[in-house]
């Protein structure tokens, strides 16, 4: 494949943090989700069965362009439009699968307690003196 295209692809998956290669591999839960949400925001504007279950699978369809890497408009593209499978066929280059790494993600965080702290080092110092 072309370097360049690998190294593109690289710097959109880091951009755009997309869940899945492609609609059919997003997670069903993801998935399910978002139908959830488009459900109730369906329900909410009053809209007819018929024309509130085509905003549902309207809004699922835009979600899956959205988080499936190909289907994702280019990052770097020229017109704003080309998708990353498009930018690949152009480059017949491919892309078999991506793991994302997002730095500091799943460390635990060291909370202290600003209080209890500076009432420790007081009791500390006050013991010294």
């Amino acid at each position: 494949g072309d370097e360049v295209a690998a190294r593109d692809v690289a710097m959109h998956v880091a951009a755009m943090k997309p869940e899945a290669l492609t609609s059919a591999d997003v997670p069903a839960e993801l998935v399910e989700r978002e139908r959830s949400v488009a459900t109730a925001k369906a329900q909410e504007s009053g809209k007819p069965a018929d024309i509130a279950a085509k905003m549902v699978e309207g809004s699922v369809q835009k979600y899956l362009k959205e988080v499936s890497l190909f289907n994702q408009v280019f990052v770097k593209a020229a017109d704003g439009k080309q998708t990353v499978e498009q930018m690949l066929k152009d480059k017949n280059t491919k892309v078999l699968g991506f793991t994302l790494y997002v730095v500091g993600a799943g460390i635990e965080k060291k909370t202290d307690d600003f209080a209890a702290e500076v009432a420790a080092q007081v009791a500390a110092a006050q013991g010294k003196a």
